[in-house]
């Protein structure tokens, strides 16, 4: 197979893509058995607690809020943690973080694995139970403390956020979706107890952009998606805001004749050595590749979805 016919190989299947899309064909669903038990064992545990720390990533802000959990925590005092700010767009992040401000939310930027945040995180929970600790105090009650509740989507960073917190492995880590499974308490001070919870998506994802935004950070277990689609697509998307960082990552000239993502993908692959006998691209280890150097922020540091006020 030629090049031209590798292109229109690829174009073909972007056409068919758009097709499916258009047509509502498309949707990543994923919802294990261990969620939805999780969605109910949530929903009993806000009633404990006094208050609650949301932690999503800061690359897509949007995409990883769960409605759902919106819904079952309601008007429960909280703090959003726009983690993994490490990875995302500084300026991107603080745009959010007054985003969230001028909807009277308190939302502070983290990067858990360096334990940057955490303080700000804790104090923001301190700062929104201070009427009640101040009775706790007046009533003799000094020891009493608040009691808080940790949520968010797979793989945002929960666990790391309270092993950082708590200043010791408490709570088991991993970057695959799905590592906690049940609710756990942990002493993060003397003044906070926190429970941990599995992360929980929602049960169909009706809006594509989104859903691939999930997969992109491996929120969704790639084992049971087309990886070399969802690179294709995301390399699709860094064209239209982040082609410097793409192309300086995997040092395509600027004067590159093409700039479909099929095309960049070829580049990529040629670049990289992920050739096959004949010549030909081994796709599957092209989008191997910019999936995992994309989550590890190799690729730049890349927030993919903005404010819109």
């Amino acid at each position: 197979m030629d090049m031209y016919q590798k292109r229109k190989k690829r174009q073909e299947m972007k056409n068919n893509e758009n097709k499916k899309e258009t047509q509502n064909q498309t949707n990543i669903n994923w919802y294990p058995g261990h969620m939805a038990r999780a969605r109910r064992e949530i929903g009993e545990a806000v009633k404990l607690v006094d208050v609650v720390f949301e932690i999503i990533d800061a690359r897509i802000p949007r995409a990883s809020r769960n409605p759902i959990l919106n819904e079952i925590i309601g008007e429960k005092p909280r703090v959003i943690v726009l983690n993994k700010a490490d990875l995302a767009d500084k300026e991107a992040t603080q745009k959010w973080i007054k985003y969230f401000n001028s909807k009277n939310q308190i939302a502070v930027v983290a990067d858990s694995n360096q334990g940057k945040g955490i303080k700000e995180a804790t104090d923001a929970a301190y700062k929104l139970m201070a009427d009640k600790i101040s009775k706790q105090v007046e009533k003799g009650r000094t020891g009493a403390g608040i009691k808080a509740m940790i949520v968010g989507i797979p793989n945002v960073g929960k666990s790391t956020f309270i092993n950082k917190a708590a200043k010791k492995q408490t709570a088991e880590v991993g970057n695959k979706p799905g590592v906690t499974r049940k609710n756990q308490w942990v002493r993060l001070s003397e003044n906070i107890n926190l429970l941990d919870t599995p992360g929980v998506l929602w049960p169909k994802f009706d809006d594509e952009v989104l859903a691939r935004h999930l997969a992109y950070i491996g929120t969704i277990k790639d084992e049971i998606l087309d990886t070399e689609e969802l690179a294709l697509r995301l390399i699709e998307e860094l064209l239209v805001n982040h082609k410097k960082e793409l192309y300086a990552r995997y040092k395509i000239a600027d004067d590159f004749e093409y700039d479909m993502s099929y095309e960049v993908m070829d580049e990529i692959g040629r670049k990289r050595g992920c050739l096959v006998r004949g010549g030909e691209i081994d796709y599957t280890k092209v989008a191997n590749i910019v999936l995992d150097e994309f989550r590890n922020g190799k690729i730049g540091n890349i927030t993919l979805e903005e404010v819109e006020w």
